[in-house]
């Protein structure tokens, strides 16, 4: 009998464990499984707190629902009449210390149309006029490999770019845009500027798809994020599963590899998945040679803080969720996301709930991270406050740092990561790299990607 051991009991994680034992009852695979989390709980950067009537996901707090993966995986583990869906408004930018609705026919801030880059109240008319060159520029340089700001600001110029795409892509990708490339972001920009002649003429072409996918753009389910990572743990039936056990070492022995753990105990596996943020892989597998490779994945900061309120949510400008800080304002956040708003089902009253986002790309980073959760959450007020005008003291707050473990995709990044593969796979058959430090960090991508292990170690045994 062959062994499989994963280490890491998040998405990533759970998803390989879940797809080892469904090709293991499908093909009859004579293979033992094991998974290994070194915290209490399962489920990693996915956490649901609740607490006074609010239900406040300290890590990711929805899933985007046009992932290939995703569906199929939530009707396997019979979460459909769970499921419910973002409530859809206007997002707003923070800029000149006053809130602007990003246009409604816009995408990450960019133009589907003339009269969405023409409604902008956060461009001047001679930012608008330069981003129409885009119909008269071609394009005999850019590839998928491009900076996707660089070629942003080529074709829609530098106001539009700054002062409305670029915080809101920055906000979503966590990193500037001339360091990533359009491969890792919006590959298909290149694809509307080649076919179309135009970025906004394509975005046009395909308005429908984009405003279809505006409604219903992001799942949860009623009992929160948690409830996905409760319900693959339930379903396990042959895998050993040890939570808060760490993983102390890992060991190369006679084709095989011994792993032994923080309460003293061992295993021996021909299959070890490292589902585990890059640092700690990098620890465990303790070869130098690597180090070049997993050294040029970068890692960034957040902190995630909520307030919740004794108010109805209708203290919130009507019809928004949200809004994106850009820089040089007079809030320290770079984000809020009005949560009893978009998911209504996580306050229970309708009372107002919100949360901040803190970067480590922030100037007042460093003094937060250093500071108290009462100096933390005094920011977090100051920026309800100055933004929002509510001046009562929260019911609840929430504070959760996420060190290290935000991982940025640069444009050295695919590189790395393919020459990482090839070097492990030479040098250590059986041992599989997965998980956001690779190879995407939406939890789609993640879930994929667990899959994809799962496959890899069926395949290598020889049974599909």
């Amino acid at each position: 009998m062959k062994k499989a051991v994963v280490i890491g009991g998040g998405i990533t994680g759970l998803s390989a464990m879940h797809y080892l034992e469904r090709m293991k009852k499908q093909h009859g695979l004579d293979l033992e499984l094991e998974l290994i989390e070194k915290e209490a709980q399962l489920g990693g950067k996915i956490r649901t707190v609740k607490k006074d009537g609010f239900a406040m996901e300290v890590g990711a707090d929805s899933i985007v629902a046009r992932h290939a993966s995703v569906l199929p995986l939530v009707e396997e583990l019979g979460l459909e009449e769970q499921m419910v869906y973002n409530g859809t408004g206007i997002s707003y930018l923070y800029t000149d210390n006053q809130l602007h609705a990003i246009p409604k026919d816009t995408v990450f801030g960019i133009p589907m149309d003339r009269e969405a880059l023409f409604s902008s109240t956060l461009v001047s008319e001679q930012g608008k006029e330069r981003a129409m060159e885009d119909f008269e520029t071609v394009n005999d340089r850019f590839t998928k490999d491009s900076s996707i700001g660089e070629f942003l600001e080529e074709f829609l110029g530098k106001e539009l770019v700054e002062r409305q795409i670029a915080p809101v892509l920055s906000g979503v990708y966590s990193g500037s845009l001339r360091e990533l490339t359009l491969a890792s972001t919006l590959p298909y920009l290149i694809d509307y500027k080649n076919d179309y002649g135009s970025i906004i003429k394509g975005f046009e072409a395909h308005k429908k798809t984009f405003q279809g996918a505006a409604n219903k753009k992001f799942i949860s389910f009623e009992g929160g994020m948690a409830a996905l990572i409760d319900r693959l743990e339930e379903q396990l039936e042959t895998a050993l599963v040890r939570k808060g056990v760490g993983t102390s070492s890992l060991e190369k022995q006679d084709g095989r590899y011994k792993l032994n753990f923080s309460d003293g105990t061992s295993s021996e596996a021909d299959f070890v998945v490292l589902a585990i943020p890059h640092q700690q892989a990098q620890a465990l597998v303790k070869d130098e040679t690597l180090g070049e490779e997993f050294g040029q994945l970068i890692n960034s900061s957040l902190i995630s803080v909520y307030l919740g309120y004794d108010l109805p949510d209708g203290q919130l400008p009507a019809d928004g969720t949200g809004f994106i800080v850009s820089e040089g304002s007079d809030l320290a956040c770079n984000a809020c996301t009005w949560t009893s708003r978009k998911w209504p089902h996580t306050s229970a009253q309708h009372k107002l709930l919100v949360r901040l986002f803190y970067k480590s790309t922030n100037p007042v980073f460093a003094e937060l991270q250093k500071g108290s959760d009462e100096q933390v959450a005094a920011t977090a007020k100051a920026d309800i406050q100055k933004s929002l005008g509510i001046e009562q003291q929260p019911a609840v707050i929430e504070i959760t740092s996420w060190n290290e473990l935000m991982p940025n995709y640069h444009m050295g990044h695919k590189t790395a990561v393919t020459s990482l593969e090839a070097r492990l796979k030479s040098a250590y058959p059986g041992i599989y790299l997965a998980g956001s430090s690779y190879y995407g960090v939406g939890i789609g991508a993640c879930i994929q990607n667990g899959k994809d292990v799962a496959q890899k170690i069926a395949q290598a045994m020889g049974e599909i």
